[in-house]
C-alpha cells in the first residue's frame, strides 16, 4: 500500500502480543490473516462500548489508489471519500477472525485520519452496531410474533401471534396469558364471524397452552393496569387455536397460593412455571455466565470436564459408591474435583475452571442436597491473597444489578478473630453481639467454676451481651439454651440481667463486689434490659493450614486453600496427621513428585450463593429438580427398586427387610 503524500505512518496503540495481526486491502474489502496470540487479544478486546468516527479537516487532491476508492465515477472526479480519525481510547477489536479489523498501520496527518472507502466505513458501522450490547432476541427461531411480556403501546396497531399458558379467563370476555417474561391481557372476540374463537377461548381450561393471533390495541380510558408491564394494550383476538388442554391441576400456579413443598416436589414440572422460580433459574443462568465471562474471556482460565465415576477419597464427607461389572469393585461419585484440579495444575493447565457437579451422601440435612454445584477454581503460582482478588472481581463481575453493588475488598478477619468475637468460623457480621472476653475482670473472684476454667493454660471466661433481652428470652427460653448447651456441648451458661434500676440480677452477684460489677457492667456496655449470657472453658488447639472461607450474612459460600504440591509433606500429612491410608491417594502423591507448581485454588457453593442473593428460604427453589429434605425425588420416585436381573451384572445381591419385600410385591 501506497503512502499518501505528507502523511506519517503510525503504530497501532493496541498491538496483541506476538507478531502484529495483518491485514490487506484489496479493492474495498478487508481480510484478516490471523497470526499466534492476535485472535484471543482481539476477542479479549472486543467489548469497548462504542466506535467513534470523527469528520477531518479537507484533504488536498491525490490520485485514486487502493484507500481512496474502488474506482467508478467517484473514481474518475479523483473526489475522496469522507476522512475518519479513530479515537485511541475507544478502539475496537472485532471477535471474529473473518470479519473486519482494523488496520495495523493507521495514516495519520496533522491529527486529520486516513481516507477509507465506502464500503470499509459500512462495515464498520455495521461492526460497531454488532459490538454494542443488545436485548436477546426472545422470538427468533420460533414461530411467535412477540412474548407475553413485551408488548407495549409503541406495538398498537401490530397483528401479533402469542404462545402461552391461559392463566386467568373472566366470563367470556377476555383472558390472561402467560409466558416466561409476563403476562398479557387478550380481548376474546363477541361478533358473530368469530364465534368459534369465542368459543374456543372461553372454555379453554387454565394452564392450557394456546396460540392467539391479533392486533395490539390501547386498552380503554381508565382500564389501565400499572402493575402490569403490558398493562397499557390488549390484543384483539382474531385466530386462536389450544395446542393442549390441561386436566385438573393439583395446585393453582400462583406464588401467593400457599402449597407444601412435597406437593410441590411430586409436581416440580407445574412449580417451574411460578415467576418466583422462573426468576430464581434465569438469575443463576445469567449470573453463571457471567462468571465463565470473567474467568475465561478476561482472566485466561480453562474450563475443563472432570470425570464423575471415580475412586474413594479419604476423609471428607461420605460418598455414593456406583457398582462395576467387575465383581467387588465401586465407583465412587466425587464429592468435588479436588484431585483433578491438582493434576491439571501438574500437568501445566496453569488455570483450571468448571461449574462442577459433586455428590455427598450426607443424609438429612436442611441445607445441604445429594447433588450439587460449585464453582471449582484452581491456579498455579497463586497464593492466598491473590485467590481472594480473583473471587472479589469474580462476584463483582457476576453480581446482578437489581440487587444492588457490592464493595471490593471484601472485609477479612483470621480463624481465631472469627472464634474469638463471634464463636463460628462463619460469622453473621450484621450483628454487633460480639462475644467478650473477661477473664480479668473475673480473674479476682472466689467463683469456683471461674477459677477451675481459668487454671488451664487456654482457659478464658467469655459473655456475650443481648441489647434488650429482656424484651425477647423469656426464663423458658433460657433454660432452653442452657439444656442445649450442656447437652450439645457440655458447657454450663449463666445469665446475667441489668435491672432497670441498674442493679445485677444473677446467681454470680453475691460472689461480686461493687467494684467487679461496676468493671462488668463497663466491659460489656450494658445498659437496662440487657441480658449477658456468660461461659467458662478451655479452648482446643487445632492444626492449621492455608485455608480460607467465603462467609455471606452467616453462611459458609466458599472455601478453598493453597495445596500441599510436596510428596512427602502430603504423605506425611496423610499419615501422621489425617491417619489416612496413603495409598489411597499414590496417584496423586506420585504425580507431586513430577515437578508439581505450587498451586491453590477455591470452590463456591453455587446453590447457596444464588439462594442468598435472591433471598430463596432454601437452596431447593433454586435448583430445577432439587431432591428432597430425606434425599429423594418426589417426581421420579427415586431412589427405586431394581430387578435382581438387573442386579446380577454387578455381582450385588440385596437382602430384602420384610416391609421392603411387602412393598415390592405390591
Amino acid at each position: 500500500m501506497r503512502r499518501p503524500p505528507g502523511l506519517t505512518p503510525r503504530r497501532p496503540w493496541l498491538r496483541p502480543k506476538g507478531r502484529a495481526q495483518e491485514s490487506r486491502l484489496r479493492l474495498g474489502r478487508v481480510r484478516t490473516a490471523p497470526s499466534s496470540g492476535a485472535s484471543s487479544a482481539m476477542a479479549a478486546a472486543a467489548r469497548p462500548r462504542r466506535l467513534n468516527f470523527f469528520p477531518s479537516a479537507p484533504a488536498r487532491r491525490a490520485r485514486p489508489s487502493a484507500i481512496s476508492g474502488a474506482g467508478g465515477a467517484e473514481g474518475r472526479r479523483r473526489s475522496r471519500v469522507p476522512l475518519f480519525a479513530f479515537s485511541p481510547p475507544e478502539l475496537l477489536f472485532f471477535p471474529s477472525r473473518r470479519s473486519v479489523a482494523l488496520l495495523p498501520c493507521v495514516w495519520l496527518r496533522g491529527g486529520c485520519g486516513m481516507a477509507l472507502p465506502r464500503l470499509l466505513v459500512r462495515a464498520l458501522h455495521r461492526a460497531a452496531a454488532a459490538a454494542a450490547p443488545a436485548a436477546p432476541d426472545f422470538n427468533s427461531f420460533v414461530t411467535r410474533t412477540n412474548t407475553c411480556g413485551e408488548l407495549r403501546a409503541a406495538h398498537v396497531g401490530q397483528k401479533v401471534t402469542l404462545y402461552g399458558w391461559v392463566q386467568y379467563q373472566r366470563q367470556g370476555l377476555f383472558l390472561v396469558l402467560r409466558d416466561f417474561q409476563g403476562l398479557t391481557q387478550v380481548v376474546i372476540p363477541q361478533d358473530e364471524a368469530h364465534s368459534h374463537v369465542k368459543e374456543l377461548l372461553s372454555s379453554a381450561p387454565l394452564e392450557s397452552v394456546v396460540r392467539v393471533t391479533g392486533t395490539v390495541s390501547p386498552r380503554p380510558l381508565g382500564q389501565q393496569n400499572p402493575k402490569m408491564t403490558t398493562g397499557d394494550i390488549e390484543v384483539k383476538a382474531e385466530t386462536a387455536e389450544i395446542l393442549n388442554s390441561c386436566k385438573k391441576l393439583p395446585f393453582e400456579i400462583k406464588d401467593f397460593i400457599k402449597k407444601s413443598e412435597a406437593l410441590r416436589m411430586q409436581y416440580r414440572y407445574l412449580d417451574l412455571r411460578s415467576s418466583r422460580l422462573q426468576a430464581a433459574l434465569r438469575l443463576r443462568s445469567r449470573v453463571v455466565m457471567r462468571m465463565r465471562e470473567y474467568l475465561c474471556n478476561l482472566h485466561g482460565f480453562v474450563d475443563v470436564e472432570t470425570p464423575t465415576l471415580f475412586k474413594r477419597t479419604p476423609g471428607g464427607a461420605k460418598e455414593f459408591l456406583v457398582p462395576s461389572r467387575e465383581a467387588g469393585k465401586f465407583y465412587s461419585l466425587p464429592q468435588s474435583p479436588q484431585q483433578f484440579k491438582q493434576l491439571l495444575m501438574v500437568g501445566g493447565m496453569d488455570r483450571y475452571f468448571q461449574v462442577a457437579r459433586c455428590y455427598r451422601d450426607e443424609g438429612s440435612r436442611p441445607d445441604r442436597q445429594p447433588e450439587f454445584t460449585q464453582i471449582d477454581i484452581e491456579m498455579s503460582f497463586v497464593d492466598q491473597a491473590g485467590i481472594q482478588r480473583l473471587i472479589e472481581g469474580l462476584l463483582q463481575h457476576s453480581w446482578p444489578e437489581e440487587r444492588g453493588s457490592i464493595v471490593t475488598p471484601f472485609p477479612s478477619m483470621t480463624y481465631e478473630e472469627a472464634l474469638a468475637e463471634y464463636g463460628t468460623d462463619k460469622p453473621d457480621t450484621r450483628f454487633g453481639m460480639k462475644i467478650v472476653d473477661i477473664s480479668d475482670v473475673l480473674r479476682g473472684s472466689n467463683i469456683h467454676f471461674v477459677q477451675n476454667a481459668l487454671s488451664y493454660p487456654h482457659g478464658s471466661i467469655r459473655a456475650i451481651c443481648i441489647p434488650q433481652g429482656v424484651r425477647y428470652l423469656t426464663n423458658k427460653d433460657l433454660e432452653s439454651l442452657k439444656e442445649s448447651a450442656k447437652s450439645q456441648f457440655n458447657q454450663e451458661i449463666l445469665e446475667i440481667i441489668r435491672r432497670p434500676d441498674g442493679s445485677l440480677k444473677s446467681l454470680l452477684t453475691k460472689f461480686l463486689g461493687e467494684k467487679e460489677q461496676s468493671e462488668l457492667i463497663q466491659a460489656l456496655n450494658m445498659q437496662e434490659g440487657d441480658v449477658v449470657l456468660l461461659a467458662a472453658g478451655e479452648h482446643k488447639q487445632v492444626v492449621r493450614s492455608q485455608h480460607y472461607d467465603l462467609v455471606l450474612n452467616g453462611n459458609e459460600v466458599g472455601g478453598g486453600s493453597i495445596r500441599i504440591h510436596s510428596a512427602e509433606q502430603q504423605r506425611f500429612v496423610l499419615e501422621k496427621v489425617l491417619k489416612e491410608d496413603s495409598e489411597v491417594l499414590s496417584h496423586l502423591i506420585e504425580a507431586l513428585e513430577f515437578g508439581a507448581p505450587p498451586h491453590g485454588g477455591i470452590a463456591l457453593g453455587l446453590d447457596r450463593l444464588i439462594s442468598l442473593i435472591v433471598d430463596a428460604p432454601s437452596i431447593r427453589d433454586v435448583i430445577a429438580f432439587p431432591k428432597s429434605f430425606r434425599g429423594r425425588d418426589l417426581m421420579g420416585n427415586a431412589p427405586d427398586y431394581v430387578t435382581p436381573e438387573e442386579l446380577e451384572p454387578y455381582h450385588i445381591q440385596v437382602s430384602w427387610p420384610l416391609e421392603e419385600k411387602e412393598a415390592k410385591k405390591n
